[in-house]
């Protein structure tokens, strides 16, 4: 055999340990969010507390607002759960909880147990406006300015630093930004 037929598979087995070891240095909680700039999904949904009464992103025009995706069974989120309590007490913004793919009862007594940090918490027993969100696991929080549209998605739990460092800065900013409340046209 010639020596070039060797460099050739030797050259892309090369290539493909270069992107091998490219992709292991990413840090998969910085995926970045196709709906950042765009309009938050629409949705109705039951609240946890109340099932007869239902919220929808209409009703949240014209404020800018949280939305964090938590479940009972979710470990993470129990470790951001005192965070976002604190962060709640404070009443920078009102936070929304979706309630993923949860058991009404356990969620609920999961509130009780730990504190509510949620203006309201509403149930998404199938996931599906988890899905249209783009929710790869729970938690995950986005931040939603005054005319609907995602600012901010943050994976996995909200730490202190991004919290300081990120999500508050973007808050003030966002509210400080006198927009009116037309969904159809993104920042």
């Amino acid at each position: 055999m010639k020596r070039w037929q060797f460099i050739v598979p030797l050259g892309l087995f090369a290539v493909l340990v270069g992107f091998l070891v490219a992709g292991l240095n990413l840090n998969p909680r910085e995926v970045p969010s196709p709906l950042i700039g765009k309009p938050a999904p629409e949705f109705r949904l039951p609240r946890l507390d109340d099932p007869a009464q239902s919220i929808g992103r209409t009703e949240l025009l014209g404020k800018v607002w949280m939305l964090n995706v938590w479940a009972s069974w979710c470990v993470a989120c129990r470790e951001e759960h005192p965070l976002l309590v604190a962060f709640a007490r404070r009443r920078v913004v009102p936070i929304y909880g979706l309630n993923y793919k949860d058991q009404p009862a356990a969620a609920k007594g999961w509130l009780a147990r730990l504190g509510n940090p949620y203006e309201a918490s509403i149930t998404d027993s199938d996931g599906r406006v988890g899905i249209d969100y783009g929710v790869y696991g729970v938690p995950e929080t986005f931040v939603v300015d005054k005319r609907g549209v995602i600012r901010y998605k943050q994976i996995g739990p909200v730490t202190p630093e991004a919290l300081q460092d990120k999500i508050e800065p973007l808050l003030k900013k966002l509210q400080a930004e006198n927009a009116p409340a037309n969904p159809a046209s993104p920042a």
